[in-house]
This record gives structure tokens, C-alpha cells and sequence, in this order.
């Protein structure tokens, strides 16, 4: 079944019993209002009969059966009949012994008056006084007035119940429809989002409802894998490039060596020579590999739980090996008191080597000065803020450091491929986090990078 069909249909359906609720209470209500309106009346008209006949001497019959005719109106099917209490002669119109049950009587007598419906009968009785003694009051009637309206409200309210639910069933799948349009949508554009254009992306607003989260959701979903792919597509390519000119040295010098034969001397320049680049290139080749890893296992990418001073303090205690001479500080004097604020989710090795580039970067162009690495967390977040006193990034060029391969200007002197932050970049968008880079000439560059607490996480 359709959601659209389920959400109609779970709305006609509440609708529908709500109507009959109402409907039935009306009815009732209504019943009960025309049955005591009649009992009313045939008390009312009880009295009448009692003083017509009971009274003879202060109210004449003639009297009573004019005012009964032009002013009451005869109800259908009028009977009365007076009953004595005690034992002596009883006047009666019509027997009703027969038809009325002995506790009707007794709550006459209990109660000086008592009601009774029996069939299309109503019945009423009241105990009057007389100075001839006390007498029991019968009066029966059938209200086809009342059971005409009843008949009539109850075709109404049917009439009305069945056209409500038409028009309830067309108005509630037209706006099923028109609450659901953008789910459709959504799965229309999520259809046609194919490998070859992964940079699409879902239209957002800046709503905060279930359908707003959906559609940031899938865009988070599109830009990893968009991410993700990018890495796959780009690493041939890259590879190619920068694997093409060390390479092609080590065949040239390993040809033009070959070509004749050479000196010591000049067999051991040249020998020196291919150990140059093959240095570079396995330098080279490294670097791609790690922009290519991923730490996968049999079932995919491993995720654990990490904290992040732990992290910093073993990239550290592994750069003082790599390069003694390295002045990086690690400023932990606002770390929060709840350790779990210190934890997020997600890829030891990855996160190990986006930040490692960082701080290699941060060393390498700063020849070394002092380099201050400030962990804090901030709305929930954790931030890393990495300072250094280097050469700078010229600001035009900003834009486009997390290109891959791409190295700025004032840097081409510096050994390097051009590869550290384009795979940082990548490392922390994977771990839904935020990296941003300010920079100026001759004063250094800061790095911040906003990564999510494992409680808001979301790989």
C-alpha cells in the first residue's frame, strides 16, 4: 500500500469514527430530549383528565374535552384511565391491567408519579389527591410526532455522514498528495543521481522539520560519496602525472648509463642519481597510498571510538622521531571535565594522517619555528586550532589549497607533492567535520578543524 493511500485511509478512518461519536451522542441527545418533552406532556394532560373527571363539580367534561380538542390537540392514539387506591368503585375509559406491569403502579404509589414506554407507547401515572380519595392517573399516547423527527434526523445525519465521507476521502488523498509531493521529489531527484554526477545535490531550506533532516541527510550521504569517488577517479590520474617524471629519469639515467661503458666514478654518479629518484619516488608513492587508504576490513571502513588528546600525543611522540628539531606545542589548558567530551567516532589511521600533514606542513614552512597546537571543545564540538609562524599562503591562492597536487607559489623551492592537505581535507569531511584555513604572508597560518562528539556523529 502507497503512504499516501495508508495516510488516507488512517485519516478517513479516525474522521469517520469521530462523525459517528458525534452523530450517535446528537441522536441520543436528541431521543432523550423528545421522550421527556412527551412524558411532559402526557402529564401535563394527565392532571387535565384528572380534574375533568375526579372534579366534575369544579370542571365540567364538556369543558375539558373542548380545551383537550381545540387547545391540546388529541395525541395519537389517546387513552386515559383513573385507577382508585383503595378498594372501592374504579372509574375507567379503558382496562389497563393487562398491559401495564404491577411495578409501574408501585412506584406511582411510591413516588406520586412514574414513567413507562412499552412498544410505540409511552405511558405516564401520577398519584392525585382528591376529596374523594386518592386516585392513580393513567394516560397513554404514541408520539409518532417525535418518532417522525427522530426518523428524520437519523436520515439526516446518515446523509450527511456518507457525503462527508466522500468529501473527507477526496479532500484527505488530495492532501496526502500534496504533503507527500516533496518526498516524491526528493526521490525523483535521489533517482536521478547517478555515478557521472554525484555533485548534484537535494534542494534545502533552512526548515527544521523531518523533511528538511531528510534532505540534509542525503546530501551529507552524496557529498562522502561524492568525496569518496573523487579519491578513486582522481588517483590514476594524480598517480600517473607525478609517477611519469621520477620514472622517466630512472630510465633515462639507467639508458644513457648503459649506453657505453662507464668509470667507477661515473657508474656510482649515475647509480646516485637513480637513488635520488627512486628516493622521491617511493616518497611519492607513499603519499598516494595514504591518500588512497581508507583502513578498510572485510565488512568495510573500521570505525571505533577515539580520544582525541590520545591521537595528538601519539602524532606528536612520532614527529619528535621523524624530526627532532620540530618546536610543535600541544596546548591541552582547556580541556573540558567530562572525558567523553574528548570522544568522537571514526578512523584512527585516517584521522592519524590528516593531522599528521597538518603539522609536517606546519613545520616545513616555518623551518621549524614554533608551531601551537590548542585542543577545546566548543557547542559540543571538538576544535583543533594549529598556529604557525611560517611564510604564509598568498591570498589569492587560497582557494585552492585542498586541490590535489596543487602547491603555492612561494613554496616550489620546498620538497613536496602537494598532496597534505587535499587528503586532510578529505579525511575530516569524511568524519563529518569542518576544516578552515586563514593565512598571512610572512606571518603564518592558522588551521582550524571542528570535529563532531561521538554522540553527534553520524558516518
Amino acid at each position: 500500500m502507497q503512504l499516501r493511500t495508508k495516510i488516507t485511509a488512517i485519516f478517513i478512518l479516525l474522521t469517520g469514527l469521530f462523525q459517528i461519536g458525534i452523530f450517535v451522542l446528537v441522536y441520543y441527545v436528541s431521543e432523550n430530549y423528545t421522550e421527556n418533552e412527551f412524558y411532559l406532556r402526557l402529564s401535563q394532560r394527565a392532571t387535565i383528565a384528572a380534574q375533568a373527571y375526579l372534579e366534575e363539580d369544579e370542571l365540567n367534561i364538556d369543558i375539558y374535552e373542548d380545551i383537550r380538542i381545540r387547545h391540546l390537540q388529541t395525541l395519537p392514539d389517546e387513552k386515559e384511565a383513573i385507577y382508585p387506591v383503595d378498594t372501592g368503585k374504579k372509574r375507567a375509559l379503558t382496562n389497563f391491567e393487562d398491559d401495564l406491569p404491577k411495578s409501574f403502579f408501585q412506584k406511582v404509589f411510591n413516588s406520586q408519579y412514574a414513567e413507562f414506554k412499552q412498544g410505540e407507547y409511552y405511558y405516564t401515572g401520577l398519584l392525585y389527591n382528591d376529596n374523594e380519595g386518592d386516585f392513580i392517573v393513567v394516560l397513554s399516547a404514541r408520539d409518532l410526532y417525535g418518532v417522525g423527527k427522530l426518523e428524520n434526523l437519523r436520515n439526516t445525519l446518515t446523509t450527511a455522514f456518507v457525503l462527508s465521507m466522500i468529501f473527507i476521502s477526496t479532500l484527505g488523498y488530495y492532501y496526502a498528495r500534496r504533503a507527500l509531493s516533496p518526498i516524491s521529489r526528493i526521490i525523483g531527484k535521489v533517482n536521478s543521481i547517478r555515478a557521472e554526477n554525484l555533485s548534484l545535490r537535494l534542494d534545502t531550506d533552512d526548515g527544521k522539520g523531518e523533511l528538511a533532516d531528510l534532505t540534509r541527510t542525503f546530501n551529507n550521504m552524496l557529498e562522502r560519496l561524492q568525496i569518496s569517488f573523487d579519491l578513486q577517479s582522481n588517483f590514476i590520474n594524480n598517480a600517473s602525472h607525478e609517477l611519469r617524471n621520477p620514472l622517466t629519469a630512472i630510465l633515462g639515467q639507467t639508458e644513457i648509463t648503459l649506453g657505453k661503458t662507464r668509470t667507477i666514478s661515473e657508474y656510482r654518479s649515475a647509480l646516485n642519481n637513480i637513488d635520488l629518484e627512486a628516493y622521491r619516488l617511493d616518497t611519492l608513492v607513499n603519499g598516494l597510498l595514504n591518500l588512497a587508504k581508507a583502513d578498510f576490513d572485510s565488512k568495510g571502513l573500521v570505525i571505533e571510538a577515539l580520544r582525541v588528546d590520545e591521537i595528538l600525543i601519539e602524532i606528536k611522540q612520532s614527529l619528535d622521531v621523524a624530526n627532532p628539531d620540530n618546536r610543535i606545542k600541544l596546548d591541552f589548558e582547556d580541556l573540558p571535565d567530562d572525558e567523553h567530551a574528548l570522544t568522537l567516532s571514526g578512523s584512527d589511521t585516517l584521522l592519524k594522517v590528516a593531522l599528521s600533514n597538518i603539522l609536517e606542513n606546519a613545520c616545513k614552512f616555518s623551518d621549524n619555528r614554533k608551531v601551537t597546537l590548542k585542543l577545546l571543545t566548543v557547542a559540543g564540538d571538538i576544535l583543533l586550532t594549529i598556529t604557525d609562524e611560517g611564510i604564509g599562503i598568498p591570498p589569492d591562492e587560497l582557494k585552492n589549497i585542498f586541490e590535489p597536487f596543487f602547491r603555492g607559489s612561494n613554496v616550489r623551492d620546498l620538497e613536496g607533492f602537494g598532496f597534505g592537505l587535499p587528503l586532510a581535507y578529505r579525511i575530516v569531511k569524511l568524519h563529518s567535520g569542518d576544516i578552515r584555513i586563514s593565512s598571512q604572508m610572512g606571518k603564518g597560518t592558522i588551521v582550524k578543524i571542528k570535529l563532531p562528539v561521538q554522540e553527534k556523529y553520524n558516518f
